[in-house]
């Protein structure tokens, strides 16, 4: 019998979901380790499950269970997988057996995913299938804007950071450049800063105002016009191109939607609750179908100080001083003094990369909450629907329902106008019920009797934009408290609790939404509620992925089915599912986050604090066919590093290296990584393109 190769040791002293603890602290601000801001009653995921049969065939759960009971021929990561199959039936023949592995060997794999899986490793560098290569297309710090100088560490200035390229890049779009051959236009968010890896000789306890405003510079968005090599998929910046820009925590916003004007978003510097500067924790996005891209503002709570309301709690906001300290040279971050600045942050931003004159805007109409993603699906009769996670343990998940139909054109009026989409809606918050007995969800993992983990769900209104006024569908809450408390107007409805919902995103071509759920290792811990159907592991650390399917396929349905389509771990763990494919031909899997689609229809999913004790990589499972459920690791980045921002397109595959060198004790002094520029050089966020090395397709 073949194994698995052998996982590497899980790292000691890493956080829950295998972070570092200097990770957690500048990225999150110790998330993990502060009370869950929510302590509301209302029912956990399966909290109400009924007894019912799968809509699945028993047949098709009895052969899942015994694939997973056999453990047949399990195969090492990186060698060629075996078809998902079913075993042979009794009675053929040893020429009919090999002749029928033969055809199977001529696939390897889904269209898409024909390549040879990259083993678990700790190899600091990104690597890569055979017959791949790569560059780095663009760095922290190389500047992008007209003026700026090269990047000089050393010497590091706000003037200069603010016309380079930021600091950890996260979501990525390649749009395309009309009318200029070979090029296309990237446009990166820049998360967070890591001080301690930027600045020698930091003090974390008193940072200077030249470093807090650095900080700043390299805190946002970036747009860079990118040019391809037509021999390679190797892409380059091109510099000082008039498209090129920087948004930055001074860049001047407009608040949009029904918060816009209201008393809750007034502070002393905008009396009018319309202009906001600045965009932070800018994690995963999306693109319209109109063009311009949408940035979910995702853990602000961490850059406010001083807090004492129960709202501030409900949403993180701690009671002392920040990580950062940059109350001490900005009084908008201290929520003593100006406690509406916090309301004004943890929206969606709209940002159109084809205007280097227009102002971003924040979206209210969305709702405020730790925005992960913002994805566009758009209903039969062209109006969009925006489907957004809110990344905390116990919260919830989202949906936004436009009124307003989409234009097509390229003048400044329909332009403006669908520039208007998202402020005219109603926002929906999801309900999910299991269809299991829960005598049969006991917190390890095993499949209830059915043969999966499914049921039904509803999405719950929360409140109605229009162009006039908003409409509040929470009793107790006016419309304007349920776009900026959203987090309560959920707790309200009883929304259904999720573990860590992070990027959701529509399948382009069947049109199933996939939900990744990173971890919660709370779950079932002491009084923390005890595992259910969707949430099937105590002390959940690998998580799992959701696939969701509206009702009639239809994006503006109130009603859907859910079914987890991974649970993700060790496929030798009982505990862990892959769609029903044999697990003896699947890579191991664990904190999935950032999730994109291949044009096959494939789900290809980057990976944050995987606690395998390997480094965190990019991976593609097949989603539908013989094939569905078998996942193969494309790529690992180096160590310390997160995958994130995947773009998979027909040749060429784009990620984001996150926080390189970011293991707990590193410092500019004692670097923790050498990537992407050798010894002796500061590590820094990058962005890296892969391409086949003989030209062809990825994947085929």
């Amino acid at each position: 019998m073949r194994k698995l190769l052998p996982l590497i040791g899980t790292p000691s002293g890493s956080h829950p979901g295998g972070r570092s603890a200097m990770t957690c602290r500048f990225r999150c601000g110790d998330a993990c380790f502060h009370e869950v801001p929510n302590t509301s009653s209302n029912e956990y995921v399966g909290d109400v499950i009924a007894g019912a049969l799968s809509r699945r065939s028993m047949m098709r759960a009895a052969a899942v269970v015994t694939v997973g009971a056999a453990g047949a021929g399990a195969v090492g990561v990186g060698q060629a997988p075996p078809a998902g199959a079913a075993p042979a039936a009794a009675g053929t023949t040893p020429a009919a057996d090999a002749a029928a592995a033969a055809a199977r060997r001529q696939h390897k794999g889904a269209r898409g995913l024909r390549f040879a899986p990259v083993a678990p490793n700790t190899t600091d560098a990104v690597t890569v299938p055979d017959g791949y290569g790569q560059n780095v297309v663009i760095r922290w710090g190389e500047p992008i804007l007209r003026g700026a100088p090269a990047f000089d560490p050393e010497k590091q200035t706000a003037k200069a950071q603010a016309g380079q390229f930021g600091y950890n890049c996260d979501f990525l779009a390649l749009l395309p450049l009309p009318g200029e051959r070979g090029r296309q236009l990237l446009v990166a968010n820049h998360e967070y800063t890591d001080e301690i890896l930027m600045f020698r000789g930091y003090d974390a306890a008193n940072p200077t105002r030249e470093q807090v405003e650095v900080a700043w510079a390299a805190h946002g968005l970036s747009a860079v016009v990118v040019e391809g090599d037509r021999k390679t998929g190797k892409l380059t910046a091109v510099p000082r191109h008039q498209l090129n820009r920087r948004v930055t925590v001074t860049t001047e916003f407009r608040l949009t939607g029904p918060v816009a004007g209201s008393k809750l978003v007034r502070t002393s510097a905008d009396p009018t609750g319309t202009k906001v500067f600045g965009t932070i924790n800018n994690c995963s996005g999306g693109v319209t179908p109109w063009g311009t891209t949408l940035h979910g503002e995702e853990n602000f709570n961490q850059y406010f100080g001083n807090a004492s309301r129960d709202t501030d709690k409900r949403y993180g906001v701690g009671t002392g001083a920040t990580e950062r300290k940059w109350e001490r040279f900005d009084k908008r971050f201290d929520v003593a003094q100006e406690p509406n600045e916090v309301h004004r942050f943890g929206y969606v931003v709209e940002f159109d990369p084809y205007d280097p004159e227009s102002t971003p805007r924040k979206h209210t109409a969305l709702g405020r909450f730790k925005h992960e993603a913002a994805t566009v699906r758009l209903t039969q009769d062209g109006r969009p629907v925006v489907y957004s996670g809110d990344d905390e343990r116990f919260d919830y998940f989202y949906k936004f329902v436009g009124s307003k139909r989409m234009r097509h054109g390229s003048s400044r009026a329909v332009r403006e106008h669908n520039l208007s989409l998202l402020d005219e809606g109603t926002l929906y918050v999801a309900k999910l019920t299991g269809d299991s007995p829960a005598l049969e969800i006991d917190g390890t993992g095993k499949l209830p009797k059915d043969g999966e983990f499914d049921g039904s769900g509803q999405w719950i209104p929360l409140a109605t934009a229009t162009a006039k006024d908003a409409v509040s569908h929470v009793d107790g809450m006016t419309a304007e408290e349920v776009f900026v408390f959203t987090r309560l107007a959920g707790d309200k409805v009883g929304a259904t609790k999720m573990d860590r919902p992070e990027d959701i995103e529509p399948n382009p071509v069947t049109g199933k939404v996939y939900v990744a759920l990173t971890n919660n290792t709370n779950r079932g811990v002491g009084s923390n509620a005890k595992a259910d159907e969707a949430n099937p592991r105590h002390a959940n650390k690998h998580g799992h992925v959701l696939e969701l399917t509206e009702r009639w396929n239809r994006p503006e349905s109130t009603k859907f089915a859910w079914s987890l389509f991974l649970v993700a771990g060790d496929p030798d763990d009982p505990a862990t599912y892959f769609a029903g494919f044999p697990k003896d031909g699947v890579s191991p899997i664990s904190c999935p986050d950032n999730v994109a689609f291949d044009p096959y229809g494939n789900l290809w999913m980057s990976t944050d604090g995987a606690q395998l004790g390997s480094h965190d990589g990019l991976f593609g499972v097949a989603t539908r066919g013989e094939r569905r459920g078998e996942l193969k690791q494309f790529l690992t980045v180096p160590k310390g590093a997160e995958t994130c921002g995947p773009i998979i397109q027909d040749r060429r595959v784009l990620v984001a290296v996150q926080h390189p060198g970011e293991i707990d004790g590193a410092s500019v002094e004692k670097p923790a990584s050498t990537w992407p520029d050798g010894p002796g050089k500061y590590v820094r966020p990058a962005v890296v393109a892969v391409w086949r090395a003989d030209g062809s397709d990825i994947g085929v």
